[in-house]
């Protein structure tokens, strides 16, 4: 029989981010959006709650963590090196679950509407099930997520932000996330040429809906300048050079960038910047 669920939102939040091992985390997270949309459903919303989440969330004791210049490089056309790239994609998506969870935790005391918690609760849930997807694909192919070494900085740009709203919705789905809608397809194409049809469905999945991920972020950060009467792009250029670290990398997926609602003007002026 399941343990109850915490009665909170953001209680809910800090048991996921508590949670170290990698698919009871994705299980849980999953669990706790089930039960917020179902009460949505019903009339009976859990409520919001406040929680104290934690500075660095549970993380299982492998894989090592690097420096990212120690991160072993490999060759993207061997067999090895497609398993790195897919050990590294489901370092990202765990880091992922645990940054959607913390934005419901840490920012409580902003008062948001309703729609603001549906959006990121539905993106934790959707990157707990990219992680299992990303794991089964290891495991098929005789690894496991923890059988690599990963990048050490995932949680930098949630430490950086941790006081402003604003600055984390600019910097984790509006660059970080948007990131991964420049490179999404390439490596589709890469197990395309591979012939692993299994691992290419996957990725489609992944990509589809980190596109609404982009969105939610590009949607709160708006609405949070009009609510300070901010205007959205200097403020988004303001606040990336203040907390993200280096220049934004061409080349950028203009067209799914746009479907997130990122126009060109807010990322280009940062690409040449150092």
């Amino acid at each position: 029989m399941s343990a109850a669920l915490p009665a909170s939102l953001a209680d809910c939040a800090v048991a996921v981010l508590g949670t170290a091992d990698a698919r009871a985390k994705t299980a849980l997270s999953r669990r706790c959006a089930a039960a917020w949309f179902e009460g949505r459903e019903q009339g009976r919303p859990m409520p919001i709650g406040t929680a104290r989440p934690p500075d660095r969330p549970a993380r299982p004791a492998k894989p090592e963590l690097l420096d990212p210049r120690d991160v072993p490089r490999r060759r993207p056309g061997s067999a090895a090196g497609r398993l790195a790239i897919l050990h590294a994609i489901a370092h990202i998506e765990l880091n992922a679950v645990d940054l959607h969870w913390d934005i419901i935790a840490r920012f409580t005391h902003v008062p948001m509407p309703a729609g603001f918690y549906d959006d990121w609760v539905k993106a934790a849930d959707e990157e707990s099930k990219h992680f299992d997807l990303l794991s089964d694909r290891l495991e098929a192919h005789g690894a496991f997520y923890g059988a690599l070494p990963a990048h050490a900085g995932m949680w930098r740009a949630a430490e950086d932000t941790a006081q402003d709203l604003e600055a984390r919705l600019a910097v984790v789905p509006m660059v970080l996330e948007a990131r991964g809608l420049d490179v999404t397809p390439g490596m589709i194409a890469l197990f395309e040429k591979a012939g692993d049809a299994d691992t290419v469905a996957a990725l489609e999945v992944i990509y589809a809906e980190e596109v609404g991920h982009v969105a939610y972020g590009s949607k709160w950060f708006h609405f949070l300048c009009g609510r300070h009467d901010h205007d959205p792009k200097d403020r988004f250029h303001d606040l990336v050079r203040r907390y993200f670290h280096g220049a934004l990398k061409p080349p950028f997926n203009v067209e799914k960038r746009a479907e997130a609602g990122l126009p060109p003007d807010f990322y280009w002026p940062l690409a040449e910047e150092v």
